[in-house]
């Protein structure tokens, strides 16, 4: 098995949002922060096409957040 993890340190994805993160076109609604939230960013594509291209070559993709301290998406491939 081949691990690939990407993680970044922003506010993460709110606990009931995570279901839907696998979804196409689905973006999270923007969260109280205090800032103008305008609309959300990008397409609800990128962890769909991501999800499609690893079950294709038999691996499994998954995402784990708290809520406030950044997301991490792991991508586990067949190493053969």
């Amino acid at each position: 098995m081949v691990r690939l993890t990407v993680a970044d340190t922003g506010p993460g994805i709110a606990a009931q949002d995570l279901p839907h993160v696998f979804d196409r076109f689905w973006r999270a609604p923007e969260r109280a922060s205090g800032a103008d939230p305008g609309p959300p960013a990008g397409s609800g594509l990128g962890l769909a096409v991501v999800q499609s291209l690893v079950q294709a070559h038999g691996g499994q993709v998954t995402v784990n957040s708290d809520g406030q301290h950044g997301t991490s998406v792991t991508v586990d491939l067949p190493a053969t």
